[in-house]
């Protein structure tokens, strides 16, 4: 195929039940779907532990690892890629009982499990300098098969020859093995950042209340009235990250897409006052998810980027068009940036924010209607609209993440998404997280990146 092509890649993996491709190939990058432990025949595959065998005589987590990098690795492979040297971004997901919805709109993020079998796992897959990184808790229920308790999926690019950054001086190095940030051509690839200092409450003990990993200098006294957790915290991630950028070759200001991740969409407006000041013109593409379960105790919200280097060869285009209606909050519609065009957080809202009516089931007609088509179908609309802006269509998107409030919804929602794909279908991840989402009433979020083709 051309370099310029875009298309479905399939290998020896388990072949998906739903409409997505195992990979989608475009511009020279490899956007690799989520993978379960599945066959998707039984349920979960008897090589990762659905043959009935004795639970307690292996670790669920390892076994489903191996079985889900082994498929990925096969994936990459008839892509033209080394799972060993040329991912680029690794996003990973863990199911578990924790925290509960509750437990998340009180800002507790602690999904009180470990991940260690899955990176003993990867390491023998993933090798030095591992990609960046973002490994979420997500609710027990939240992947579409039973009894699996991990998804994977990858961004890669062939050839290899990423180069890795060490963390600079005054940014605390992380313990899971995985690169801060990867320079790759013009593009650096930041790990998803969290407030802490990793090993400093365990190591000093706690003066402020309840033991937390949180860094000291993101905190608020918790004896006094005053301060915005969310806010500190928003402040010191953004600070480590613009060390990180700098030590790769780039500034922050030219963050091209920001993925922020929350607790509870509560946090929202805090993390919302941040990023004003930190992007007061020209703000990077941002998609925010709720509901994360995140790998440091206290910690409400991470932050993950894709930045070009200072000595970049191509540019940054903020895209807006009338015809699809403006975010509400401090972010542009979509950002261009070479060969793609990464959109900011795709749900369905008004110019105030709220779920328009069009999308709404009539009050005195509670059982009329099908609001996961509608809202899927309104978010299409404006996707199209941004995608004929930047010069590409809906059908050159690649990769979507699709959060859901409830899987109930997951059906309908999803047969309305394949509808606009004639061909090959995006590569695709789809999660329960909960709900509300931050637009009461919406039943799901995306997170996508289309291709461009050079005109």
């Amino acid at each position: 195929m051309a370099e310029n092509d875009r298309v479905a890649v399939w290998g020896g993996e388990p072949k998906p039940l739903m409409p997505y491709s195992p990979a989608i190939k475009a511009g020279g990058w490899v956007f690799v779907a989520g993978q379960l432990a599945s066959d998707f025949v039984t349920g979960l595959a008897p090589e990762a532990g659905g043959d009935g065998r004795n639970p307690n005589g292996y670790d669920a987590l390892e076994l489903q690892s191996r079985f889900v990098l082994e498929n990925l690795q096969l994936t990459l492979e008839a892509a033209g890629c080394d799972i060993g040297t040329d991912i680029v971004r690794i996003y990973q997901w863990f199911s578990s009982p924790h925290p509960t919805i509750d437990e998340f709109w009180e800002g507790n993020s602690w999904p009180k499990i470990s991940i260690t079998p899955y990176l003993r796992t990867r390491d023998e897959f993933v090798h030095p300098p591992r990609p960046a990184s973002t490994g979420m808790g997500i609710r027990e229920t939240g992947l579409l098969v039973n009894k699996t308790i991990l998804e994977v999926d990858m961004i890669a690019i062939p050839g290899g020859g990423s180069e890795g950054f060490e963390v600079p001086e005054g940014v605390p190095s992380p313990l899971a093995g995985y690169s801060p940030a990867i320079r790759r051509g013009d593009w650096i690839f930041c790990a998803g950042e969290i407030p802490v200092d990793w090993m400093g409450d365990y190591m000093q003990g706690n003066d402020m209340g309840t033991p937390s990993g949180v860094a000291p200098e993101a905190r608020v006294n918790p004896y006094f009235w005053y301060g915005s957790e969310i806010e500190s915290q928003t402040e010191y991630v953004l600070q480590k990250l613009d060390k990180i950028v700098q030590a790769a070759g780039g500034s922050i200001q030219n963050t091209v897409k920001a993925t922020v991740y929350l607790a509870s969409p509560a946090d929202f407006a805090g993390m919302e006052r941040v990023w004003k000041q930190w992007f007061p013109e020209n703000p990077p593409a941002r998609v925010v998810i709720p509901y994360m379960g995140l790998g440091g105790k206290g910690s409400r919200v991470e932050i993950a980027l894709k930045v070009l280097a200072d000595d970049a060869s191509i540019e940054i285009e903020t895209i807006e068009t009338s015809d699809a209606v403006q975010p509400p909050w401090h972010e542009p519609q979509a950002v261009k940036a070479g060969d793609f065009l990464f959109f900011s957080t795709a749900i369905a809202y008004d110019e105030l924010g709220n779920l328009p009516e069009s999308v709404q089931r009539h009050p005195e007609f509670p059982w009329y209607g099908q609001p996961p088509k509608l809202q899927m179908a309104y978010i299409m609309d404006n996707v199209s609209a941004i995608c004929e802006a930047a010069g590409t269509s809906v059908e050159n998107i690649v990769r979507r993440q699709c959060f859901h409030d409830d899987f109930t919804h997951f059906q309908q929602s999803i047969e309305e998404w394949a509808s606009y794909f004639p061909g090959d279908r995006p590569a695709s991840t789809t999660l329960e997280i909960g709900g509300p989402l931050q637009v009461p009433g919406a039943q799901f979020l995306m997170d996508l990146i289309a291709y461009v083709p050079p005109s």
